[in-house]
């Protein structure tokens, strides 16, 4: 909070609405905290934290709390229980980067919330390798699935991974070569800014270190083929599927009208094979996707796709719609790519949709088609057809194939 009317430095005000304190601490310790960093925590009378957090301390009077696990189920609890005392918690580095800090702030709002923070493990990695942030990716695997990594790696990229722990560089040197990226540097930065900070490196085909130190850094200099763009519109052949797929010259005009921009959530309703709510979390990896599917089949299949093409956080619901749409979080868009003739689908989707939402509804039937021409007829929007047409040979000479025409609604609140 900055002082009204005044320029320069920012510095902290008290603030009867500031609650709570979050420190980063490095792994050096309480030796490496500045005066500022030591006073918040001196003041406490309650320390939260990871249990290596809480030993980095010395006893300052304060009650130490270790984190339990799962923590976020029980934060809100742990937080009442102590309501009313000076709280500080300490955080690994910068508090704001995949760390405590950015849930407090959102489960309490930022004026509850004073950050002190430390150097972060991604700007002392970069450092010792002399990455710019610029030209650097950072992907979290602190419990999250190891395919978001396939998500980042292009040839010549460089790639950040916080480790989730001692297995990860074992586990993602697995994957690269999986996929191709087997020829890719590692370099494993351990227990960063500590007295024990050391680093190991290696190729991801050849990698011969099983286990790694717990708090860890994996830099990966990325070598391999030539991925697959970010942009919509992956070819067919990079989806397992059973012929129940939006098509890739369709699929790409169906995107352009969803307008996925960063955070936002879509639900795919009659997802089949998943490509649209895949390509949808591909193009930002804030954004989000719940794929509904009534075949299980298929519903494993979609995990499948999403976890190979790198948004393994896709989220797969089995079931049909409308009523598998009951207990799900409002979406910014909707893409209706099966069964758009269901009794009540389409009415579901658009009423799920707030200000600025999107719903876009794909047909190549009749049916669909009827639902579609009353959907435009009572809500008004876009109503196009789209036919693409393949060369293919016929006889000695070469003619046009023509695929299955689809009739598509678009609508914007």
């Amino acid at each position: 909070m900055r002082t009204p009317g005044t320029h320069g430095p920012c510095r902290w005000l008290p603030c009867a609405a500031v609650t709570i304190a979050v420190v980063g601490i490095g792994a050096d310790g309480w030796d490496g905290l500045p005066p500022p960093a030591r006073a918040e925590i001196e003041a406490a009378e309650v320390l939260f934290g990871g249990r290596r957090q809480l030993d980095l301390v010395p006893a300052t009077g304060a009650a130490k709390v270790p984190w339990p696990s799962p923590l976020l189920p029980a934060l809100d609890g742990l937080l009442a229980e102590h309501a009313g005392r000076r709280i500080c918690v300490l955080a690994s580095g910068d508090p704001l980067l995949s760390g405590i800090g950015t849930t407090l702030v959102r489960r309490l709002g930022a004026d509850r919330v004073r950050i002190v923070p430390a150097l972060s493990s991604v700007t002392l990695a970069r450092a010792r390798l002399g990455w710019p942030a610029e030209d650097t990716e950072v992907v979290s695997l602190v419990g999250r699935d190891v395919h978001r990594v396939l998500r980042a790696v292009a040839p010549g990229r460089h790639v950040l991974v916080l480790s989730a722990g001692a297995t990860t560089p074992a586990e993602v040197a697995a994957l690269l070569t999986g996929a191709g990226f087997g020829a890719s540097g590692l370099t494993v930065l351990e227990e960063l800014g500590g007295p024990d900070e050391r680093v190991r490196t290696g190729v991801a085909r050849d990698w011969p270190h099983p286990r790694c130190a717990g708090l860890n850094v994996l830099a990966i200099d990325c070598a391999g083929p030539r991925t697959l763009p970010l942009l919509p519109g992956l070819p067919d052949e990079a989806f397992e599927h059973d012929g129940q797929l939006t098509k890739r010259d369709v699929r790409a005009g169906s995107l352009a009208r969803l307008a996925p921009a960063p955070g936002e959530l879509l639900w795919d309703v009659g997802a089949g094979a998943g490509s649209v709510a895949i390509e949808w979390c591909r193009a930002h990896p804030a954004n989000r996707a719940v794929a509904i599917e009534s075949r299980p089949e298929r519903a494993a299949r979609i995990q499948r796709n999403a976890a190979r093409l790198g948004v393994p956080d896709l989220r797969v619901v089995t079931g049909t719609a409308p009523e598998a749409l009951a207990d799900l979080p409002a979406p910014d868009a909707v893409f209706v790519g099966g069964g758009v003739g269901g009794p009540g689908l389409l009415e579901r989707c658009w009423a799920a949709l707030g200000p600025g939402g999107r719903l876009v509804a794909n047909a190549v039937t009749l049916e669909g088609e009827r639902a579609l021409a009353a959907a435009y007829a009572e809500h008004g929007g876009e109503l196009i057809r789209l036919a693409v047409e393949h060369a293919a040979p016929l006889g000695g000479y070469t003619g046009w194939t023509p695929a299955r025409t689809v009739t598509q609604w678009s609508r914007s609140r």
